[in-house]
Protein backbone atom coordinates (compact mmCIF):
# COMPACT_ATOMS: atom_id res chain seq x y z
CA UNK A 1 0.00 0.00 0.00
CA UNK A 2 1.19 3.45 -0.63
CA UNK A 3 0.04 7.14 0.57
CA UNK A 4 0.13 10.61 -1.50
CA UNK A 5 0.07 13.64 -0.18
CA UNK A 6 -3.12 14.09 -1.80
CA UNK A 7 -4.82 11.08 -0.04
CA UNK A 8 -3.36 13.13 3.43
CA UNK A 9 -4.97 16.00 1.83
CA UNK A 10 -8.46 14.43 1.93
CA UNK A 11 -8.73 11.91 4.28
CA UNK A 12 -7.17 14.16 7.42
CA UNK A 13 -9.00 17.17 6.48
CA UNK A 14 -5.66 19.40 5.76
CA UNK A 15 -6.07 22.81 4.27
CA UNK A 16 -3.57 23.41 1.07
CA UNK A 17 -1.80 26.70 1.37
CA UNK A 18 0.87 26.05 -1.66
CA UNK A 19 1.35 23.15 -3.90
CA UNK A 20 0.74 21.68 -7.16
CA UNK A 21 -0.88 18.68 -8.75
CA UNK A 22 3.06 17.23 -9.23
CA UNK A 23 3.47 17.78 -5.46
CA UNK A 24 0.59 16.06 -4.28
CA UNK A 25 1.45 12.92 -6.00
CA UNK A 26 4.73 12.38 -3.76
CA UNK A 27 4.28 9.39 -1.69
CA UNK A 28 4.72 9.20 1.84
CA UNK A 29 6.91 6.25 2.66
CA UNK A 30 6.87 6.42 6.46
CA UNK A 31 4.21 6.46 9.18
CA UNK A 32 6.94 8.22 11.54
CA UNK A 33 6.63 12.35 11.62
CA UNK A 34 8.98 14.99 12.62
CA UNK A 35 8.38 17.63 14.86
CA UNK A 36 11.44 19.95 13.50
CA UNK A 37 12.51 21.30 17.08
CA UNK A 38 16.32 21.01 16.96
CA UNK A 39 16.17 21.26 12.85
CA UNK A 40 15.41 25.05 14.11
CA UNK A 41 18.73 25.45 15.91
CA UNK A 42 20.76 24.39 12.98
CA UNK A 43 21.09 21.23 13.96
CA UNK A 44 20.75 18.36 11.23
CA UNK A 45 22.90 15.17 11.82
CA UNK A 46 19.93 13.12 12.52
CA UNK A 47 17.45 15.02 10.18
CA UNK A 48 14.88 12.62 7.84
CA UNK A 49 13.68 14.71 5.10
CA UNK A 50 11.47 11.54 3.97
CA UNK A 51 8.98 11.78 7.09
CA UNK A 52 6.45 14.51 7.08
CA UNK A 53 7.20 17.66 8.84
CA UNK A 54 4.75 18.78 11.30
CA UNK A 55 4.92 22.30 12.27
CA UNK A 56 3.38 23.31 15.94
CA UNK A 57 3.44 26.45 18.27
CA UNK A 58 6.88 25.77 19.69
CA UNK A 59 8.83 25.44 16.33
CA UNK A 60 6.80 28.65 15.20
CA UNK A 61 7.15 30.34 18.17
CA UNK A 62 10.96 29.77 18.25
CA UNK A 63 11.09 30.80 13.93
CA UNK A 64 9.47 33.51 14.26
CA UNK A 65 11.95 34.76 16.92
CA UNK A 66 14.61 34.73 13.96
CA UNK A 67 16.01 37.08 11.70
CA UNK A 68 14.46 36.74 8.24
CA UNK A 69 17.86 35.50 6.79
CA UNK A 70 18.36 33.10 9.44
CA UNK A 71 14.62 31.41 9.25
CA UNK A 72 14.97 30.94 5.14
CA UNK A 73 18.78 29.44 5.69
CA UNK A 74 16.90 26.82 7.90
CA UNK A 75 13.75 26.15 6.04
CA UNK A 76 15.63 26.10 2.91
CA UNK A 77 17.87 23.09 4.26
CA UNK A 78 14.69 21.52 5.56
CA UNK A 79 12.69 21.18 2.50
CA UNK A 80 14.37 18.79 0.41
CA UNK A 81 13.52 16.85 -2.66
CA UNK A 82 12.50 13.70 -0.96
CA UNK A 83 10.45 16.01 1.90
CA UNK A 84 7.14 14.82 1.15
CA UNK A 85 4.74 17.62 2.76
CA UNK A 86 5.17 20.58 5.78
CA UNK A 87 2.25 20.66 8.38
CA UNK A 88 1.45 23.59 9.84
CA UNK A 89 -1.33 22.88 13.27
CA UNK A 90 -3.53 25.31 14.82
CA UNK A 91 -4.14 27.52 11.80
CA UNK A 92 -0.32 29.34 12.37
CA UNK A 93 0.64 31.88 9.92
CA UNK A 94 2.72 30.81 7.44
CA UNK A 95 6.09 32.78 7.13
CA UNK A 96 7.03 34.20 3.72
CA UNK A 97 10.42 32.26 3.93
CA UNK A 98 8.40 29.22 4.22
CA UNK A 99 6.60 29.73 0.60
CA UNK A 100 10.20 31.40 -0.83
CA UNK A 101 11.73 27.80 0.08
CA UNK A 102 8.66 25.62 -0.63
CA UNK A 103 8.77 26.83 -3.98
CA UNK A 104 12.40 26.56 -4.51
CA UNK A 105 12.18 23.05 -3.31
CA UNK A 106 8.93 21.98 -4.53
CA UNK A 107 7.54 21.01 -1.45
CA UNK A 108 3.62 21.38 -0.35
CA UNK A 109 2.71 22.93 2.39
CA UNK A 110 -0.55 22.59 4.44
CA UNK A 111 -2.80 23.57 7.53
CA UNK A 112 -5.23 22.39 10.18
CA UNK A 113 -7.01 24.38 13.09
CA UNK A 114 -6.17 21.05 14.94
CA UNK A 115 -3.76 21.35 18.06
CA UNK A 116 -0.73 19.81 16.99
CA UNK A 117 -0.72 16.68 19.39
CA UNK A 118 -4.27 15.75 18.34
CA UNK A 119 -3.25 16.33 14.57
CA UNK A 120 -0.25 14.26 14.92
CA UNK A 121 -2.29 11.38 16.84
CA UNK A 122 -4.85 11.48 13.67
CA UNK A 123 -2.42 11.46 10.81
CA UNK A 124 -0.17 8.65 12.39
CA UNK A 125 -3.36 6.38 12.51
CA UNK A 126 -4.00 6.94 8.97
CA UNK A 127 -0.82 6.23 7.80
CA UNK A 128 -0.20 3.50 9.97
CA UNK A 129 -3.02 1.65 8.79
CA UNK A 130 -2.05 2.71 5.35
CA UNK A 131 1.24 1.80 4.90
CA UNK A 132 0.53 -1.68 7.04
CA UNK A 133 2.18 -4.69 5.34
CA UNK A 134 -1.52 -6.84 4.04
CA UNK A 135 -1.95 -10.56 3.86
CA UNK A 136 -4.07 -11.48 1.37
CA UNK A 137 -6.62 -14.18 2.80
CA UNK A 138 -9.51 -16.45 1.07
CA UNK A 139 -12.71 -16.00 2.22
CA UNK A 140 -15.63 -13.81 3.49
CA UNK A 141 -15.38 -10.66 6.24
CA UNK A 142 -18.68 -9.46 7.58
CA UNK A 143 -19.80 -7.23 9.97
CA UNK A 144 -22.14 -9.16 11.66
CA UNK A 145 -24.17 -7.02 14.59
CA UNK A 146 -21.07 -4.48 14.58
CA UNK A 147 -17.93 -7.43 14.65
CA UNK A 148 -15.99 -8.24 12.27
CA UNK A 149 -16.16 -12.26 11.52
CA UNK A 150 -14.26 -14.01 9.00
CA UNK A 151 -15.55 -16.90 7.31
CA UNK A 152 -13.52 -19.54 5.82
CA UNK A 153 -13.40 -23.24 4.04
CA UNK A 154 -12.64 -25.17 1.57
CA UNK A 155 -13.91 -23.61 -2.00
CA UNK A 156 -16.97 -24.65 -2.70
CA UNK A 157 -18.24 -24.90 0.72
CA UNK A 158 -20.84 -22.17 0.55
CA UNK A 159 -18.86 -19.29 1.75
CA UNK A 160 -19.84 -16.77 -0.38
CA UNK A 161 -23.68 -17.95 -0.43
CA UNK A 162 -23.88 -17.42 3.59
CA UNK A 163 -22.32 -14.03 3.18
CA UNK A 164 -25.55 -13.20 0.93
CA UNK A 165 -27.68 -14.36 3.19
CA UNK A 166 -26.21 -12.38 6.05
CA UNK A 167 -26.29 -9.52 3.82
CA UNK A 168 -30.42 -10.66 3.47
CA UNK A 169 -30.57 -10.60 7.36
CA UNK A 170 -29.23 -7.15 7.48
CA UNK A 171 -25.77 -7.63 8.11
CA UNK A 172 -22.77 -5.66 5.99
CA UNK A 173 -20.30 -7.88 3.61
CA UNK A 174 -16.92 -6.26 3.66
CA UNK A 175 -15.05 -8.46 1.57
CA UNK A 176 -15.62 -11.25 -0.61
CA UNK A 177 -12.93 -13.98 -2.05
CA UNK A 178 -9.89 -12.23 -0.75
CA UNK A 179 -9.79 -9.90 2.14
CA UNK A 180 -6.56 -7.67 2.97
CA UNK A 181 -6.10 -8.18 6.48
CA UNK A 182 -3.20 -6.05 8.34
CA UNK A 183 -2.46 -5.52 12.03
CA UNK A 184 -3.41 -2.34 13.22
CA UNK A 185 -1.38 -2.48 16.43
CA UNK A 186 -0.38 -5.24 18.76
CA UNK A 187 -3.69 -6.46 19.53
CA UNK A 188 -6.02 -5.29 16.49
CA UNK A 189 -6.67 -7.37 13.22
CA UNK A 190 -8.28 -5.01 10.11
CA UNK A 191 -9.40 -6.62 6.95
CA UNK A 192 -10.78 -4.28 3.87
CA UNK A 193 -11.72 -5.88 0.53
CA UNK A 194 -9.04 -5.65 -2.67
CA UNK A 195 -10.54 -2.41 -4.57
CA UNK A 196 -11.11 -4.34 -7.69
CA UNK A 197 -13.81 -6.62 -5.36
CA UNK A 198 -15.15 -3.88 -3.77
CA UNK A 199 -18.86 -4.54 -2.73
CA UNK A 200 -19.00 -7.61 -5.34
CA UNK A 201 -19.81 -10.73 -4.23
CA UNK A 202 -19.71 -13.92 -6.60
CA UNK A 203 -22.00 -16.73 -6.28
CA UNK A 204 -21.66 -19.42 -8.69
CA UNK A 205 -24.36 -20.36 -11.15
CA UNK A 206 -25.74 -16.43 -11.29
CA UNK A 207 -22.12 -14.66 -11.44
CA UNK A 208 -20.75 -11.70 -10.24
CA UNK A 209 -23.48 -9.46 -8.33
CA UNK A 210 -22.72 -5.84 -6.76
CA UNK A 211 -24.36 -5.75 -3.33
CA UNK A 212 -24.18 -2.12 -2.82
CA UNK A 213 -26.66 -1.64 -5.77
CA UNK A 214 -28.88 -4.58 -5.13
CA UNK A 215 -29.13 -4.36 -1.17
CA UNK A 216 -28.08 -0.65 -0.46
CA UNK A 217 -25.38 1.31 0.53
CA UNK A 218 -26.18 -0.02 4.26
CA UNK A 219 -25.19 -3.33 2.97
CA UNK A 220 -21.92 -2.98 2.61
CA UNK A 221 -18.51 -1.50 4.63
CA UNK A 222 -15.48 -0.39 3.60
CA UNK A 223 -13.47 -2.14 6.54
CA UNK A 224 -13.89 -4.06 9.19
CA UNK A 225 -12.06 -5.13 12.42
CA UNK A 226 -11.47 -8.69 12.18
CA UNK A 227 -12.71 -10.44 16.07
CA UNK A 228 -13.34 -13.93 14.99
CA UNK A 229 -13.25 -16.34 12.29
CA UNK A 230 -15.02 -19.01 11.59
CA UNK A 231 -14.38 -22.06 9.35
CA UNK A 232 -16.63 -23.86 7.88
CA UNK A 233 -16.27 -28.15 6.98
CA UNK A 234 -17.96 -30.58 5.49
CA UNK A 235 -19.67 -32.68 8.15
CA UNK A 236 -17.87 -35.77 8.51
CA UNK A 237 -19.23 -38.27 11.28
CA UNK A 238 -15.29 -39.13 11.76
CA UNK A 239 -14.39 -35.72 13.15
CA UNK A 240 -14.98 -34.64 16.48
CA UNK A 241 -16.73 -30.70 16.73
CA UNK A 242 -16.93 -28.86 19.77
CA UNK A 243 -20.12 -28.88 21.33
CA UNK A 244 -19.91 -27.55 24.71
CA UNK A 245 -17.72 -24.23 23.53
CA UNK A 246 -14.31 -24.71 25.25
CA UNK A 247 -12.62 -24.82 22.37
CA UNK A 248 -9.18 -22.69 22.16
CA UNK A 249 -8.26 -22.63 18.40
CA UNK A 250 -6.59 -19.66 17.59
CA UNK A 251 -6.34 -17.96 14.15
CA UNK A 252 -2.98 -15.68 13.98
CA UNK A 253 -2.06 -13.18 10.99
CA UNK A 254 0.56 -10.59 11.56
CA UNK A 255 1.68 -11.99 15.30
CA UNK A 256 -1.93 -11.10 16.34
CA UNK A 257 -4.43 -13.92 17.26
CA UNK A 258 -8.33 -13.84 17.41
CA UNK A 259 -10.75 -16.93 18.22
CA UNK A 260 -11.26 -19.40 15.54
CA UNK A 261 -14.25 -21.90 15.61
CA UNK A 262 -15.54 -24.86 13.32
CA UNK A 263 -18.48 -25.40 11.51
CA UNK A 264 -19.77 -28.21 10.09
CA UNK A 265 -21.21 -28.11 6.88
CA UNK A 266 -24.53 -30.18 5.43
CA UNK A 267 -27.76 -30.61 4.44
CA UNK A 268 -30.41 -29.12 6.24
CA UNK A 269 -28.32 -26.55 8.21
CA UNK A 270 -29.02 -22.96 8.56
CA UNK A 271 -25.10 -21.80 8.75
CA UNK A 272 -25.46 -18.16 8.40
CA UNK A 273 -28.55 -18.39 11.61
CA UNK A 274 -25.36 -20.63 13.19
CA UNK A 275 -23.16 -17.81 12.39
CA UNK A 276 -24.96 -15.12 13.87
CA UNK A 277 -25.67 -17.21 16.77
CA UNK A 278 -21.65 -17.97 17.35
CA UNK A 279 -21.38 -13.53 16.78
CA UNK A 280 -23.30 -13.01 19.64
CA UNK A 281 -22.35 -15.81 21.60
CA UNK A 282 -19.09 -14.46 21.31
CA UNK A 283 -20.05 -10.98 22.08
CA UNK A 284 -21.60 -11.96 25.42
CA UNK A 285 -18.42 -13.73 26.24
CA UNK A 286 -16.52 -10.76 26.04
CA UNK A 287 -19.12 -8.99 28.20
CA UNK A 288 -18.77 -11.55 30.88
CA UNK A 289 -21.78 -14.28 29.90
CA UNK A 290 -20.65 -17.55 29.05
CA UNK A 291 -22.92 -19.96 28.45
CA UNK A 292 -20.58 -22.68 29.08
CA UNK A 293 -19.41 -21.46 32.53
CA UNK A 294 -23.18 -21.22 33.39
CA UNK A 295 -23.67 -25.04 32.28
CA UNK A 296 -20.85 -26.55 34.24
CA UNK A 297 -21.93 -24.52 37.39
CA UNK A 298 -25.23 -26.09 37.02
CA UNK A 299 -23.78 -29.34 36.17
CA UNK A 300 -21.62 -29.24 39.33
CA UNK A 301 -24.26 -28.25 41.23
CA UNK A 302 -26.45 -30.84 39.79
CA UNK A 303 -23.75 -33.87 41.08
CA UNK A 304 -23.27 -31.91 44.30
CA UNK A 305 -26.98 -32.60 45.02
CA UNK A 306 -27.11 -36.30 43.61
CA UNK A 307 -24.41 -37.06 45.95
CA UNK A 308 -25.99 -35.62 49.16
CA UNK A 309 -28.89 -37.67 48.63
CA UNK A 310 -26.92 -40.75 48.26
Amino acid sequence: MSVKVKDLLKKVRLNLVYGDPDMLEKEVVTSDIARPGLEMTGYFDYYSPERIQLMGMKEWSYLTKMTSHNRYQVLSKMFQEDTPVMIVARNLEIPEEMLQAAKEKRVAIMRSHVPTSRLSGEISAYLDSRLAPRTSIHGVLMDIYGMGVLIQGDSGIGKSETGLELVKRGHRLVADDRVDIYSKDESTLWGEPAEILRHLLEIRGVGIIDVMSLYGASAVKDSSQVQLAVYLENYDTSKTFDRLGNNAEEFEVSGVSIPRIRIPVKTGRNISVVIEAAAMNFRAKEMGFDATKTFEERLTNLIRENEVKK
